[in-house]
């Protein structure tokens, strides 16, 4: 089997309040982050106990995931941004070390 080169990048998972998405990736826009990719969060549970998008009456408690992946050195700025738009609004971050096929699209 032929070895597939990887790169190194990191991928930051953003859990937030779908009304506050639009303000989000205004920001992440304004950061020039490469790319990201928004997802229904379709259910779950935490502090504020369980929930499920299918019986929520409107967007004000809908949850949506955005993910970036992108350089480590692009890391930083995101987060502290990222931690300005969450100081008063439900959410959560996540950040891992991924690899991916091809790193120009990073």
């Amino acid at each position: 089997m032929e070895d597939i080169k990887t790169y190194a990048k990191k991928r930051l998972s953003i859990i937030i309040e779908a009304p506050f998405m639009s303000r989000l990736l205004e920001m992440l826009e304004e950061l020039n982050v490469p790319g990201y990719t928004v997802l229904p969060a379709l259910a779950g549970s935490g502090n504020n106990g369980s929930w499920r998008r299918d019986a929520l009456s409107s967007d004000a408690r809908r949850m949506v995931q955005v993910l970036i992946v992108l350089d480590a050195d692009k890391v930083p700025p995101v987060l502290n941004a990222v931690s300005g738009v969450l100081k008063h609004q439900i959410g959560i971050v996540t950040l891992a070390d991924v690899e991916v096929l091809r790193p120009e699209l990073f």
